[in-house]
């Protein structure tokens, strides 16, 4: 298969077509994974990633705003060093094919990195070498509604009811795994001086203050201006505009409404009800728990 990750993306999808939806996730070490995009061959090649302490890593559960900011710290890079990284395909490490991960050790520096997958399943290079993590959560509400259209709307993951996902979510039995588990495991290491978590809501209410954040955890110096031209081209509306350059096809099934609060549109309130039960149950009064401003967001 093609190095090229936009290709090797678009090809991946058109064979998911003609796979039966039993047959497109299947575990490893206990957790789910969509057995077309993450095969057992990419995740035991990636055990031996050999990290860089200048990598710049974007970490998020899935559907948690990992495109929109893939787009925001590329902005971010090129402004602040002139360099241009990879335009194409999503930086996944995971979706790295043992060839592609080859040639990711002849890219220079810095290179860009991303992943969905839990902290303790990142290559532990990252962490030996104190690679710089930006994590980005959502609340889980509308996390859970974005996944949930998404796995409808993508061939490489299998299509389910409204009631199957919603149950799967909340018992950590989507691919990727638990939100909750992924949460824990974060809100863990706010304290690491290499770890930084944002939130989605945050992200959104502020932008360009999320962006003069993000530009000083990683070391680089922007200006006002560019501050506020990196944020005037990263609104989610601008990013679903330009979506079809960056992600072909599948532009419109990851950019689909960028909004806070659509979960209201499809929780029944015994539904509501039971999210609320395990956010106080995992999260409430954790660090994280009280960025996610859970009352605010979810209530």
């Amino acid at each position: 298969m093609s190095t090229n990750p936009m290709a090797s993306l678009q090809s991946r999808i058109q064979m998911a077509k003609e796979v039966n939806d039993k047959d497109k996730l299947y575990r490893y070490n206990g957790v789910l994974y969509p057995c077309l995009m993450c095969p057992e061959d990419n995740l035991k090649a990636l055990e031996n990633l050999k990290a860089r302490e200048d990598d710049i890593m974007l970490v998020a559960y899935p559907k948690c705003g990992f495109n929109w900011m893939v787009g925001v710290l590329k902005k971010i890079i090129a402004e602040a060093t002139g360099v241009n990284t990879e335009s194409k395909g999503p930086p996944l490490i995971e979706f790295l094919e043992p060839e592609a991960l080859k040639a990711k050790e002849e890219t220079p520096s810095p290179r860009f990195l991303g992943t969905h997958m839990h902290p303790d399943n990142i290559p532990a290079s990252f962490y030996a070498k104190k690679t710089k993590m930006l994590v980005i959560f959502r609340n889980p509400k509308d996390t859970l509604v974005s996944f949930y259209h998404f796995s409808n709307n993508n061939p490489v993951l299998p299509a389910q009811s409204w009631e199957s996902f919603f149950s799967g979510f909340l018992s950590g039995n989507v691919p990727w795994g638990s939100y909750f588990d992924h949460a824990l495991a974060w809100e863990k290491k706010m304290d690491d001086p290499n770890v930084m978590v944002v939130t989605y809501e945050d992200l959104k209410r502020d932008l360009s203050e999320g962006i003069r954040k993000i530009a000083t955890f990683f070391g680089f110096s922007l200006t006002e201006a560019q501050v506020q031209k990196i944020a005037e081209g990263s609104t989610f509306s601008a990013m679903k505009q330009s979506s079809a350059n960056s992600h072909g096809t599948m532009g419109n099934v990851i950019f689909r409404k960028g909004e806070v609060g659509d979960w209201k549109n499809h929780f029944t309130p015994e539904q509501s009800q039971q999210m609320d039960d395990a956010f106080n149950k995992h999260l409430a009064g954790t660090r994280l728990g009280v960025k996610l401003d859970y009352q605010t967001h979810c209530q």
